[in-house]
């Protein structure tokens, strides 16, 4: 059997730093000449876009609460496709998923569905022998996992790194591949807000050549390709993108730094079903593209931009009289916030939006929601007809306060119970939820159904 190279880089818990280091170990490997596929466990779209600057490639989500078993290989075996090596970045802990009794959506439970050998961060600051107690918990917890390797982060000190190695060389049985010190002082800049637009300037490049050189000399970098054999991944032989068709639809998406949350998979899936995408910038002031069948406006960061979205009248107006005729359209999160009458920033001032929504959407301080969601469409809505349902993920800073009544696009369950959400009139669906379409491609065949109404 021909193995292929992979590696899933795991936490103990959020904040060990698993994204710098997955990050440096993409900068590293790709420095070797290797050609370096990333992956991000769970529905997170901040992540994967630093993969996706360091190694030139588009980096995937791999989510095994939204997506089906089957569905996660393919997703991992088609983006590996000419790779030398995947990582995948693990989200929060390594068992923490859907819920405390399993490993449902969990990174272990990504690493189980996808073969993917498995290297365990963990914070080293304060503690030795102790380091050695905590790997051997996760060793024994489940028996699916196969943890390989360890990364000491936070330690004090090239010595102090030499004693956590030796407990858990010994009593875990497994290497320590590699460290960083606490004293480094690495973190990563532009977490969230203004992440994009600096990452397009390639502003952070110095920072990812940085974290490289540091992995490059204080990892054991052929131990670390050695573990990562795995075996290939057996994924279902009927392809769930095998629709592709020659594009009969052309369906508008903007992108640029105030709308750019878009699994990449949900692109894949459309122009598989015989869409054509016709990619335009709002924030540059660029219109509706003509002759379009179809319009996705996905998430991202429009408030942070409010006063240029605000002033691009055109662009509105383009948006918002090809959606009064009946365009079909998707606007998630982001999308949804700029087709409201206005966006109130945390500092109290207001920008006039697009107006097609009835309401106003307020920014806050604090997280207002945040969670796995399960999609059933209202009675009308032609993306989620009775029967079809769609699995998602909702993640948001703001609260819309509506005008007058309004007619929810879908019902919304998540872990706080059911309630409707969205917007719906005419051919619009728009609400907080970010969908993935690989949990539902029926979703996709109903729009391109609807789109093509348009050419009759």
């Amino acid at each position: 059997m021909n193995l292929e190279k992979r590696l899933l880089i795991a936490g103990t818990g959020s904040g060990v730093g698993k994204t710098t280091l997955t990050i440096g170990l993409m900068a590293a490997l790709k420095k070797r000449g290797l050609q370096v596929q990333g992956f991000k466990c769970g529905p997170d779209y901040i992540d994967p876009t630093y993969h996706t600057a360091v190694t030139g490639r588009s980096s995937r989500n791999l989510d095994s609460w939204m997506l089906s078993e089957d569905m996660v290989k393919e997703i991992c075996a088609r983006g590996s496709r000419d790779a030398d090596i995947s990582i995948i970045e693990g989200v929060m802990g390594f068992f923490d998923g859907k819920d405390p009794l399993s490993s449902m959506g969990s990174s272990a439970h990504v690493s189980m569905i996808t073969g993917s050998p498995v290297i365990l961060v963990v914070n080293c600051a304060s503690m030795a022998r102790s380091a050695a107690a905590i790997v051997k918990g996760f060793q024994t917890l489940e028996d699916g996992p196969n943890i390989v390797g360890v990364i000491a982060n936070r330690v004090g000190s090239e010595g102090h790194y030499k004693l956590v190695k030796a407990a858990i060389e010994q009593e875990c049985g497994i290497p320590v591949v590699g460290y960083l010190k606490r004293e480094n002082g690495i973190e990563i800049p532009e977490r969230h807000l203004g992440l994009i637009p600096s990452i397009e300037r390639g502003e952070l490049d110095p920072f990812f050549q940085q974290l490289g050189e540091l992995i490059e000399n204080s990892f054991d970098l052929e131990k670390l390709l050695e573990l990562a054999d795995a075996a290939p991944i057996m994924a279902e032989e009927a392809s769930f993108f095998d629709k592709t068709e020659k594009p009969s639809v052309r369906i508008a998406v903007a992108k640029d730094a105030a709308f750019n949350f878009y699994y990449q998979e949900n692109l894949d899936f459309l122009e598989s079903y015989g869409a054509e995408l016709v990619y335009f910038s709002p924030l540059a002031g660029e219109a509706l593209p003509e002759n379009v069948h179809g319009l996705y406006l996905g998430g991202g960061f429009p408030e942070e931009f409010a006063a240029e979205l605000s002033s691009g009248k055109d662009v509105q107006l383009s948006i918002k009289k090809a959606i009064e005729d009946g365009l079909p359209t998707l606007a998630e999160c982001g999308g949804f916030m700029y087709l409201t009458e206005s966006i109130q920033t945390t500092d109290g001032q207001v920008y006039k939006m697009t107006g097609i929504i009835p309401g106003k959407v307020v920014m806050q301080t604090k997280l207002a929601a945040l969670g796995y969601r399960e999609i059933t469409g209202e009675p009308g809505n032609f993306l989620l007809p009775e029967g079809v349902s769609a699995r998602g993920h909702e993640f948001h800073y703001s609260t819309f306060e509506g005008n007058g009544e309004r007619r929810p696009a879908y019902n919304a369950a998540g872990m706080r119970g059911a309630r409707k959400e969205g917007f719906m009139e005419r051919n619009l669906i728009a609400g907080y939820t970010h969908f993935h379409f690989g949990s539902c491609p029926e979703l996709v065949q109903c729009w391109i159904s609807k789109c093509r109404e348009r050419l009759s």
